[in-house]
């Protein structure tokens, strides 16, 4: 199985639910990240909230560090199973 390859998704029933599990995370931190950076932005227009606008800021940057990392978790998962599927395989062989 090729990493990041775009049917690795539908090749069953439990790669469907892993890609959508996956998906509401990925989903939910893109929104978290653009929320923190919001709320950072509006936040430095006041300068006695400047502390809280930066900690908003890095509070994004790691929401957005997180993207690629539940993407390559997702892939890790498809993996595993797609192992436990072959071993099971031969061993109704």
């Amino acid at each position: 199985m090729a990493l990041f390859a775009p049917g690795n998704r539908n090749k069953s029933s439990r790669h469907k639910k892993i890609y959508a599990a996956y998906e509401m995370a990925f989903t939910a931190v893109d929104f978290t990240a653009a929320f923190s950076f919001i709320v950072g932005s509006f936040l430095f227009f006041f300068p006695e909230y400047e502390t809280a606008a930066i900690w908003f800021f890095v509070a994004g940057s790691v929401f957005f560090a997180l993207k690629p990392t539940i993407r390559l978790a997702r892939e890790i998962h498809y993996i595993a199973l797609g192992e436990i599927d072959d071993v099971a395989e031969k061993l109704t062989i």
